[in-house]
């Protein structure tokens, strides 16, 4: 990923909590010389160092999976923005926040290690609701589908949010995004914006 310094973000501790809020990403591989890319949830274990998530058993890209180096991309709120919201004037960009997490895929289909992937997963977006729904799988379904862990061995995160231009630049920016309605990635400039004070 190029990771201009303003961007680069290396804060283990906000890259594991961008990963926990952001978790639906793209799996890329290689198979042969197509790249291949499936979206689907992640689980990341920080401790071990594994990113966990699972295909359908169908999915052709399950074919070259295991033991290849991969790539899964996550991405934040992003958007537009236009050069007549900054004083000093500029270009037409588009402002974001992503992790690139690397390394080596294997895969299982262990039904008890399915069924604890797919609790974790459930657990995670069924916090969120009042009356959280709890997985219960009869063995057929499990079959269905194939789980992936990854080893990872590179994280690299990046969020574009204007910091290399002035406070009250920012400011604006994050107002016209407000009146648009963008209010996500408002948030994230202006939090961006406290760090530099």
């Amino acid at each position: 990923m190029y990771r201009p310094k303003p961007f680069a973000v290396d804060d283990h501790d906000e890259i594991l909590r961008f990963i926990a809020a952001n978790a639906f990403g793209q799996l890329l591989s290689i198979d042969n010389d197509r790249i291949v890319s499936s979206y689907l949830p992640w689980h990341y274990d920080s401790q071990a160092g594994k990113l966990f998530g699972h295909l359908a058993h169908s999915n052709p890209q399950l074919e070259t999976l295991n033991g290849s180096k991969v790539l899964v991309t996550l991405e934040g709120p992003h958007g537009y923005i236009s050069p007549s919201w900054y004083a000093t004037g500029g270009v037409p960009t588009w402002n974001y926040q992503a992790v690139h997490l690397t390394g080596k895929a294997s895969t299982f289909n262990d039904p008890d290690r399915l069924a604890a992937l797919v609790a974790t997963l459930s657990a995670h977006y069924e916090a969120k609701f009042p009356e959280p729904w709890q997985p219960s799988y009869p063995a057929s379904m499990l079959k269905a589908i194939v789980g992936i862990e990854i080893e990872v061995t590179d994280i690299q995160g990046k969020y574009k949010l204007s910091q290399n231009r002035r406070p009250d630049e920012v400011a604006y920016v994050c107002e016209q995004l407000e009146a648009k309605g963008e209010q996500a990635l408002a948030a994230a400039m202006r939090r961006a914006l406290e760090k530099r004070k």
